[in-house]
């Protein structure tokens, strides 16, 4: 672990992808920060995030607990290490494949994936970005997929924030739904019953008239895989929506991007 000296002699923090992943002094240590991830994901995803602690981790790997902070300083530093460790699982990112459209539909589907594999992801990576050297590659390969669009880079981190914020949110509710089958809800048989019985009176109340042309005229509620496809279209409305309609003409194959 480095450390610096700021004005004063006071310690100054250093992001943990800025330091060494071994000491300048002191003996070689025994774990590698890929460990220290794998053992802390592992626990998050059998028993939430709440159960993660330096101690926890430590106690894993049978290290001992103070020896821990030789590779972290803090939990938030631990936090940064498992969603890298995540955002790597799938392997480095693809070579671009020239169609920004295939490329950023692949990028939302790995971002769902990896949310609906470890549940935890939706919050903690919704927080402060996460420079480790597998969430660059990522950021770098969905920023490449726009290059030729002729837009502002800054026009390009927004769609980003966008496409990110929609996979996030729509996944999130996804799992909202899976956990509360798993703890004791109604079978979705069930549901379904109950909602049935409850709509007629909603119905019949003619309060709702644009509601009620979703129950009784709209097919995507009643298609088998609802969220698959929900996700599916909800990304193809997004992608429509990200790039101005002179972009979207200008970037197909055969034409030549405006600026």
């Amino acid at each position: 672990m480095t450390e610096e000296r700021g004005e004063g002699g006071a310690r100054e923090r250093v992001l943990i992808w800025a330091r060494p992943e071994r000491a300048a002094k002191g003996p070689a240590p025994s774990r590698s920060r890929h460990q220290i991830a794998a053992a802390a994901v592992a626990l998050a995803d059998a028993e939430g995030m709440e159960a993660v602690s330096i101690r926890r981790v430590a106690a894993v790997l049978e290290i001992g607990a103070a020896s821990t902070y030789g590779y972290i300083d803090t939990k938030d530093e631990l936090y940064d290490l498992m969603v890298d460790w995540v955002e790597g699982e799938d392997g480095p990112p693809p070579a671009p494949s020239g169609d920004w459209r295939t490329d950023l539909s692949k990028l939302a589907y790995r971002i769902r994936g990896s949310i609906l594999r470890h549940p935890w992801m939706a919050s903690v990576a919704a927080g402060r970005p996460n420079f480790g050297p597998n969430s660059l590659a990522w950021t770098e390969h969905g920023l490449a997929a726009m290059d030729n669009l002729g837009i502002s880079i800054d026009e390009m981190l927004i769609a980003s924030e966008i496409l990110q914020a929609f996979v996030r949110g729509l996944t999130t509710r996804e799992l909202a739904e899976q956990q509360a089958l798993r703890h004791g809800g109604p079978s979705a048989d069930e549901w379904s019953r109950m909602v049935a019985r409850y709509m007629e009176s909603v119905l019949s109340s003619g309060r709702y008239p644009h509601f009620g042309r979703v129950v009784s005229d709209a097919d995507l509620p009643h298609v088998e895989n609802y969220q698959e496809v929900l996700f599916a279209r909800a990304l193809e409305r997004i992608l429509d929506g990200l790039f101005s309609k002179s972009v979207q003409t200008a970037s197909r194959p055969g034409t030549a991007a405006s600026a």
